[in-house]
């Protein structure tokens, strides 16, 4: 199948691609290259460097390529960002998730996969773990706006019948990771440590988080291909790790000895955030593989041969 993955040049979005070209698909990438790298786009992907709120290029692309299939992971995802300027986040995450899905219509593209958030979406839970029933209290407009775009997924099917899969990812990590915004900690943790810098543990570090490697998240990307049509799944692991013992857990791969210290916690910062991934597991046969000390010991050894390479 021939299929364009927005954000392919990002951390979990050139995982992806990689393991569809794997599969054998053609692969068209499209990423600004704001927050993606060069250097995580696979060679044998075709590349457009063109933002997706660049509504001209966007159809010029879909026109050309006519794509059978949308893998949708171009996004602004600071939560923090998203607060300090709500209108610039729903520029992207809003107007450029229509832009995409206009064309789709446009093109009679199949299948339209999106990433979307589990923590974000669901707010200060109810229940732990949390599963796709759970009531929808973003506390944050990153949050609003990948709500936002999943209802107008619902209603692209209802009106133009086209076939949708949302994946709700819980806090992914891994390789190719971004260790320098303000999301991504296990990156951030890790690169600071290797180069022996401290890092700082916001508030008392025991906020928790469900942690699911990309590894994994790439695999549930690949079932939904076929599969998942028109449903919304949870991807995570079900289980709470909080900063402090994530923290422990990455110094112990770096092997190195390094003072747990904290700085002040950040307004509004969620307490507990963890998903409940039945549901997938029961239609589709997927479930986390990798655990979390294998994951973070994969994150960090990658940082540490990209520094001897730098």
């Amino acid at each position: 199948m021939k299929i364009l993955i927005t954000g392919g040049a990002g951390f979990i979005g050139s995982n992806v691609a990689d393991r569809y070209l794997e599969l054998g698909h053609e692969v068209i990438i499209v990423d600004n290259l704001v927050t993606g790298q060069r250097e995580n786009i696979p060679k044998k992907a075709k590349f457009y460097q063109v933002d997706i709120c660049d509504a001209d290029e966007i159809t010029r692309i879909f026109n050309k390529e006519k794509p059978e299939i949308v893998n949708h992971h171009a996004a602004q995802m600071d939560v923090r960002k998203s607060v300090e300027d709500p209108i610039y986040d729903a520029t992207v995450n809003v107007l450029g998730s229509l832009n995409l899905l206009q064309n789709c219509v446009q093109n009679k593209t199949g299948k339209f996969i999106f990433a979307s958030t589990g923590g974000a979406i669901y707010g200060e839970q109810d229940y732990f773990p949390a599963d796709e029933k759970h009531p929808l209290r973003p506390l944050s407009p990153y949050g609003i706006t990948k709500l936002t775009t999943e209802k107008y997924l619902y209603f692209y099917h209802l009106t133009y019948g086209l076939n949708y899969t949302v994946l709700r990812y819980a806090n992914v990590y891994g390789p190719r990771q971004n260790p320098h915004g303000e999301a991504g900690v296990v990156a951030i943790f890790s690169e600071r440590i290797l180069t022996g810098r401290q890092p700082i543990i916001n508030g008392d570090g025991l906020q928790t988080r469900d942690y699911v490697y990309v590894g994994d998240v790439v695999k549930a990307n690949q079932l939904v291909l076929n599969n998942g049509d028109n449903s919304i799944y949870n991807i995570g692991t079900g289980i709470e790790t909080n900063v402090n013992e994530l923290f422990t857990n990455i110094v112990r791969s770096a092997g190195r000895n390094v003072p747990e210290k904290h700085g002040e916690a950040k307004p509004g910062e969620q307490k507990r955030s963890v998903l409940d991934s039945a549901r997938i597991a029961e239609e589709l046969k997927w479930k986390p593989s990798v655990p979390l000390a294998e994951g973070i010991q994969n994150t960090v050894d990658f940082f540490r041969n990209k520094l001897s390479r730098s």
